[in-house]
């Protein structure tokens, strides 16, 4: 394992220990399978990126599944929704260009109004954005509970790649004193460069990606690196962690980085569901970590490193303490969303997404 730069990294931890004290997850019942999209396209069923992807209903957008994630963080979490002194919501797919989706979640939730709200961007790790900020808020004093979420209904133009896998759902994150969490964040570490791997302008309706750059030097150099410095910085190894989550665009990117990293899959599989509910983008790292949450024990240790296009990846430390088991019942598990599926055609899919317009 090797790092870029000579120079040594310096880790991002809070003056006061925090930690997550309330986790939950949120994904849409319904399923476009990757072979229904194929049929469309290409007529090709073999090599296909993922198994089928979760697609909001009608009546779904980032505000309703960040409420529904929020509440159940909630529950984990016990505490009075007024006690929140900020609700971050991270998207690239805010349902409104000049309105929050934060300050609705914070309303639907009760944490009005004495509480900070906005919404965050920085394509898929806006999530993992959030919480970095969670952790500066309850660790400088200034609020002792913040609200993270990260949370997508990400589109993809019909008939390109990024169909097959752009799916919806994510997860939200209560930050709060590390003695009251059910997992303290020992540390985190954020690596950012310019990189112009995908990119959406403002009114055009579709992402766009230079595909030569989206492995290298985009997704692959960031996480490797975010997750390698984390581990030089904190003197850890890959074997010294029961789990590891990493963004997961497709199957193989998050396979590959562990294996570059020296973590097995058996320390990547609890949280891999890109294979059954595609590419979340905003909460894919968020909603990995929460199916980890739901069965770690105390003492496990897990690595996170998220990865947005642009390019960059945060990366975070945790050690899962005796609350975690206690808590993870008390709402709905991120395997209980993944299982819950009502398969749609592709017709379906086009009416539920406005794929196709009358004018």
């Amino acid at each position: 394992m090797t790092t870029p730069h000579t120079h040594s990294p310096t880790l991002l931890k809070p003056a006061k220990p925090v930690g997550i004290i309330g986790y939950g997850a949120y994904v849409p019942r319904y399923r476009l399978p990757a072979e229904e999209v194929a049929r469309v396209w290409t007529g090709k069923t073999s090599g296909l990126p993922i198994k089928e992807k979760a697609v909001p209903g009608l009546d779904e957008d980032v505000i309703t599944m960040s409420i529904e994630a929020a509440r159940n963080a909630m529950k984990r979490a016990q505490i009075d929704p007024t006690e929140l002194r900020a609700v971050w919501v991270g998207s690239e797919s805010h349902p409104y260009a000049v309105k929050p989706t934060s300050t609705l979640v914070a309303e639907a939730i009760g944490a009005v109004p004495n509480t900070q709200a906005a919404d965050w961007e920085f394509a898929c790790k806006a999530g993992t954005e959030a919480l970095v900020a969670a952790m500066g808020l309850v660790g400088s004093g200034m609020g002792k509970y913040a609200m993270a979420i990260g949370m997508d209904t990400a589109q993809g133009k019909p008939g390109d790649a990024l169909e097959y896998t752009a799916a919806a759902g994510g997860g939200a994150y209560i930050v709060g004193p590390a003695e009251e969490s059910l997992a303290v964040i020992n540390a985190s570490y954020s690596y950012v460069t310019d990189t112009p791997d995908f990119w959406r302008r403002e009114y055009q309706k579709y992402p766009e990606h230079g595909v030569r750059f989206t492995g290298e030097p985009a997704y692959f150099k960031h996480v490797s690196s975010a997750a390698a410095y984390l581990m030089e910085a904190s003197a850890t190894a890959p074997k010294d962690y029961k789990w590891a989550v990493f963004h997961q665009p497709n199957t193989k990117f998050p396979q590959r980085v562990a294996g570059q990293l020296g973590f097995s899959l058996e320390q990547i599989e609890p949280g891999l569901l890109v294979p059954l509910i595609g590419n979340t983008y905003s909460g894919a790292a968020l909603i990995g970590l929460t199916a980890v949450l739901d069965i770690a024990q105390p003492g496990d240790r897990i690595l996170v490193a998220s990865f947005g296009s642009g390019a960059g990846s945060d990366a975070f430390d945790l050690t899962v303490t005796d609350a975690a088991p206690l808590r993870a019942g008390l709402a709905a598990k991120t395997q209980d969303y993944v299982k819950r599926r009502t398969e749609i055609d592709y017709a379906t899919y086009a009416r539920f997404r406005g794929k196709l317009t009358m004018k």
